[in-house]
């Protein structure tokens, strides 16, 4: 008896380890979720604001798509509007998502997979059901299809089923991806009936069947985009909904023109600016809107990383192959003159990945993080050990004689040399020249004066401006030496950071591994990261990677501010609180007595 008693004892004991989870309403990246099952919004949402009137908002450029799943073509801007995901993420949280297709979500302590059960109401735009066929099929066609970052993000997905009459699962390769099952809830579901029979990899102007709170009114390709708020919207009183997509019109107009841009929101054209450029903040808002009232100018701090703005190497280029020479050229832009001088003293000098939040390495590194980088001793750089990286500095006079002097140094011992005040290879006698390739006019004004600092070592860098569209092709098939670009930064990083930086990137036409970064010691630590246990492994493990990007000298280093700068006409009204990750402009409205401009 004894004997039996313990042979079912330990059976129910392993039956216990191998019983399925149990479904929740959402998961966070680490920890437990903010909210509760019971929430009825989002905390930094007013959920009584009114629905009606139509913003109008700007956009740069052109485009000839409405498909924006695809690397082929420009796709409109707001097309996400018209899409829903599994789950919605809240902005007051570092990484946390709730149920929105997905009525709950199941998975495991070791997240090996992930279910979603779909909700009964979940309906597409032509009133059919969304089904698990359609949540596997989008899989399936946006990771052979679809926009190269999607094979990223979901390439350690190994299988999809269905699961009974509403759920899904998918199961995921060996190893730790713990982010992989948000990441699956941020992925936008297709309707299978409707792409099945068409080219998905092609651009188009037929406005796709989406499940999202709007739809696609009206449009002229290049011009215009206007969406309609769908008063049947199926998931319009689910609590991640509730408080957002108040507006009963969204239109986005393109410009050409940041300066005819800017002219017309003074002119009432369009009802909200979000302001990136330092020079127009303090000079272009003195129009008599302001000064009345009738437009309001406001700075709205965050705490959300500030991402890289860089001068950007192509190190596929044989010219910036050498780490040296790209320090070399760190030395000429002088940050403190351009600061001072052109944009009034507004920002603060990047010298992280992460800057603006506790992701950002500082100091030399902790005991956590040289765990880490002990095992890639030989294949970082020396400083990474024993250096806080700092940005070459100035005194602001614009003539920055000692770094030049550094610069030179470190060119010299490349290889290179002055003849006829002309820097040339010592081998081949080959000049320095590279372009500098731009689509925003705004940034000319940046890259000149640091075209003419290069000049003084002997470098001939040109300056070239193109279209939003040729400049896309260019970048998308690494057909430049150097651009201005950007890559944004979470309070959770994870799968992107292989786009941005990981070998098998560097290679995929159209991804964000736009420097050519092929490094393994870069791939281990992106490796390390995305498996991060918990949020203190996460810090220390972010901290090195951003050590090792910055000492790779990969990019030179601009600026960030930690708040954003809008503007907006008064019909326009926005919540009293804004989250950590910044202003959520969806969750805005119309004030009903408000007057348009």
């Amino acid at each position: 008896m004894r004997s039996l008693l313990v042979a079912l004892a330990l059976a129910a004991l392993a039956g216990a380890a191998h019983a399925e989870p149990p479904p929740v309403h959402g998961i966070a990246m680490h920890g437990a979720p903010k909210y509760g099952p019971d929430f009825k919004q989002f905390d930094y949402v007013n959920p009584a604001a009114p629905k009606g009137g139509d913003v109008r908002l700007n956009a740069m450029g052109t485009f000839d798509t409405l498909n924006g799943h695809v690397i082929k073509g420009q796709a409109a801007a707001g097309l996400s509007l018209t899409y829903d995901t599994l789950m919605a993420d809240s902005a007051d949280e570092a990484f946390s998502e709730y149920g929105r297709l997905a009525e709950t979500v199941t998975m495991p302590d070791d997240r090996s997979w992930v279910a979603f059960t779909l909700r009964r109401e979940a309906r597409w735009h032509d009133g059919k059901p969304v089904t698990p066929d359609d949540v596997i099929f989008s899989l399936e066609t946006l990771k052979t299809k679809g926009a190269p970052f999607y094979r990223v993000y979901f390439g350690d997905v190994v299988k999809a089923e269905r699961v009974g009459e509403r759920g899904v699962r998918f199961t995921f390769k060996k190893g730790e991806n713990r982010e992989l099952p948000l990441t699956l809830g941020q992925m936008p579901i297709l309707p299978r009936h409707y792409w099945e029979g068409r080219d998905f990899e092609a651009t188009t102007l037929e406005p796709p069947t989406g499940s999202g709170p709007y739809r696609i009114e009206s449009f002229e390709p290049g011009r215009y985009v206007v969406y309609r708020r769908d008063p049947a919207y199926w998931g319009r009183d689910l609590p991640v909904n509730r408080g957002l997509f108040n507006f009963d019109r969204v239109r986005f107009d393109y410009y050409r023109d940041a300066t005819v841009a800017l002219e017309g929101f003074k002119a009432g054209a369009y009802d909200f600016r979000e302001e990136n450029v330092s020079k127009q903040w303090a000079t272009a808002y003195d129009f008599p809107a302001v000064a009345d009232g009738r437009v309001k100018k406001e700075e709205l701090h965050h705490h959300n990383p500030s991402g890289m703005q860089a001068f950007a190497f192509n190190i596929r280029r044989p010219l910036f192959k050498d780490p040296r020479v790209r320090r070399a050229l760190a030395h000429a832009f002088d940050f403190e003159w351009s600061n001072k001088t052109l944009f009034h003293g507004q920002y603060a000098r990047t010298e992280s990945y992460f800057d603006n939040s506790e992701l950002a390495s500082q100091g030399l590194p902790s005991p956590e993080e040289l765990e880490l980088l002990e095992p890639l001793r030989g294949m970082v750089p020396d400083e990474v050990f024993t250096q806080e990286y700092k940005a070459p500095s100035t005194d602001g006079s614009g003539n920055p004689r000692d770094n030049l002097r550094i610069a030179s140094a470190l060119l010299k011992e490349a290889g290179w040399e002055v003849k006829d005040r002309r820097l040339v290879d010592g081998k081949s006698g080959a000049p320095f020249e590279f372009e500098i390739l731009l689509f925003d006019p705004t940034f000319e004004r940046l890259s000149l004066p640091f075209a003419r600092n290069l000049e003084r070592l002997g470098i001939k860098a040109s300056v070239r401006t193109v279209d939003s569209a040729q400049y896309k092709n260019r970048v998308d098939a690494f057909d430049f030496d150097m651009v201005v670009t950007s890559w944004g930064a979470s309070l959770s990083p994870g799968n992107e950071q292989r786009n941005q930086w990981g070998s098998a990137a560097a290679d995929t036409h159209g991804s964000d591994n736009i420097v050519g970064i092929k490094n393994p010691a870069v791939d281990r630590l992106v490796d390390l990261l995305i498996s991060a246990p918990d949020r203190k492994a996460l810090i220390a493990r972010t901290r090195a990677l951003d050590r090792v990007l910055l000492w790779g000298h990969y990019v030179i280093p601009n600026w960030h501010i930690a708040y954003d700068r809008v503007a907006y006409w008064n019909k326009l009204r926005r919540p009293d609180k804004v989250p950590t990750r910044g202003f959520q402009f969806f969750s805005w409205w119309i004030e009903p007595t408000g007057g348009k401009p």
